[in-house]
């Protein structure tokens, strides 16, 4: 996916329409009527059967749930402890005498109070690093523990849907970009990180490492939610993160890549996707290229990887196939 329509997703634009059909590679054409001209065929209807009922591999999501919970007990253990592994929170800490400071925070802090901190430049310029090299959004699905509830809270959605109790009431996607810049100015104009205060992802951390409070019944409504009305509805269309952590992995060396050849594109991976609208490519006919890397609004959170048993979704590093 180029640089601008990788940004256009991000700020909510829909995702690309199919191509034309000069717009495809020579190799992509190929693979294109190849498989236009299998279309129904028995043996295509086997093979998604077949791919469907294999067992998905779950390694990608125990990684994942292991790093999340690793991550914030690290915070835990170091503060009850006190053995200054790890101080303060999410938001802003010290490993190891390293300053590490949320890119968003910062900047809600910059704006409230009018003033650039050194401690502030220096652990937004340590977290940019190194977000940029694992892929902006991995701080979504790997260390956020909103995620992991909130993955939770989508199980019961789904299992609700399916005995037709709720159904899923989408947003439109560029509520996100909106709310970044209501966010901004509230807190430039209040002179008060005014996202700080209702941001699942802080007022989790802090729960866990000092104790629980009351805005905690704030993360239990945002879940009850997610679970009656929205499916993912913070993450997805609220969070402006997400929004800061995608822009930064944009160029990022760690990607989510898409191989034409042996799909089937029967859909399992958008189905199980947190940001759906990056699978898009996915559909048939829609690939330009026989290899396409997914934008950067994905959260390498790895369940398409998971579920895809024809290898056609994996994790790369730029210039190198397969390394993960």
């Amino acid at each position: 996916m180029s640089m601008l329509a990788s940004i256009k997703q991000l700020l909510g634009a829909p995702p690309p329409r199919k191509p034309g059909l000069r717009e495809y590679t020579a190799a992509a054409r190929n693979i294109h009527s190849t498989k236009r001209a299998i279309t129904g065929k028995k043996e295509r209807v086997a093979a998604i059967k077949a791919e469907r009922d294999a067992e998905p591999s779950k390694k990608w999501r125990n990684r994942r749930w292991a790093s999340i919970i690793v991550v914030n007990l690290l915070f835990v253990l170091s503060y009850h402890f006190d053995i200054q592994l790890v101080e303060g929170a999410l938001t802003a800490s010290r490993v190891l005498g390293f300053h590490f400071a949320d890119l968003n925070s910062s900047l809600q802090v910059m704006l409230a109070y009018k003033v650039i901190l050194i401690n502030l430049v220096i652990g937004t310029t340590t977290v940019l690093i190194l977000w940029w090299l694992l892929g902006g959004r991995t701080f979504c699905s790997w260390v956020c523990p909103y995620h992991l509830l909130s993955e939770l809270a989508e199980k019961i959605h789904l299992a609700l849907a399916r005995m037709n109790i709720v159904r899923d009431f989408s947003l439109h996607r560029g509520t996100r970009t909106v709310l970044y810049v209501i966010f901004a100015l509230m807190a430039l104009v209040s002179g008060y990180t005014v996202f700080e205060s209702i941001s699942p992802t802080g007022i989790l951390s802090r729960a866990l490492i000092y104790g629980p409070g009351l805005a905690l019944l704030w993360v239990a409504a945002l879940l009850v939610f997610e679970i009656f009305v929205t499916r993912r509805a913070w993450c997805r269309y609220i969070c402006p993160i997400g929004l800061t952590y995608g822009v930064v992995g944009i160029t990022s060396p760690v990607q989510v890549t898409y191989n034409l050849e042996e799909c089937l594109h029967e859909g399992d991976c958008r189905s199980v996707c947190l940001v759906p609208h990056a699978l898009e490519v996915t559909k048939k006919g829609f690939a330009k290229d026989v290899d396409v890397a997914i934008g950067a609004d994905c959260t390498r959170c790895g369940m398409c990887v998971d579920i895809c048993p024809t290898s056609s979704l994996n994790f790369e590093v730029r210039g190198l196939k397969h390394l993960l």
